[in-house]
């Protein structure tokens, strides 16, 4: 995988037409992987974690699950246990539009996880929200089927996959 760094000075022209975006830099980063790229899949959920918990389950296949959690900073859309399911069904990482907690947990499994903070109070289980929709936060257009890029210096979201150089 390539630096997001990378990836913008080898693209300018997908950034020129918007075809690469870069999330706003709202995001905290936790999980062991510093550095993660895949297709993405995305949810819309309020408040409620029970569509991350039936995505998390599923065979991630190198995924990026992208959680428009609506901002809220009032309980967190993905926890410890959570991570845990994500790094043993092969899911790359998750996006958070929201927050997490178990934030030491989240640490120790080897995925990459990028939220707006971290939160105690658990989520409620309704099982409300939508799955594969196009999401928009910190700026971007998010829609399934994209392709992110995730380390230290920020977050990046293309229509296609990206090579840099």
């Amino acid at each position: 995988m390539h630096a997001t760094t990378d990836l913008c000075d080898a693209n300018e022209d997908l950034l020129a037409d918007a075809s690469l975006r870069v999330l706003s830099p709202l995001f905290r980063a936790w999980g062991a992987r510093a550095m993660f790229a895949g297709p993405v899949t995305t949810l819309r959920c309020f408040e409620d974690n029970s569509l991350v918990r039936t995505a998390l389950d599923e065979p991630g296949e190198g995924r990026v699950l992208v959680v428009d959690g609506g901002g809220s900073l009032r309980c967190a859309l993905l926890g410890g246990n959570l991570a845990q399911l994500a790094q043993t069904n092969g899911w790359a990482g998750v996006i958070v539009n929201g927050c997490v907690r178990d934030t030491d947990e989240i640490d120790a499994c080897a995925i990459g996880v990028r939220a707006i903070s971290s939160h105690p109070r658990k989520s409620d289980k309704r099982g409300i929200g939508q799955r594969d929709v196009v999401v928009e936060f910190a700026g971007c257009r998010i829609a399934p089927g994209n392709w992110c890029y995730a380390d230290r210096d920020g977050v990046l979201v293309s229509e296609r996959p990206l090579a840099a150089g």
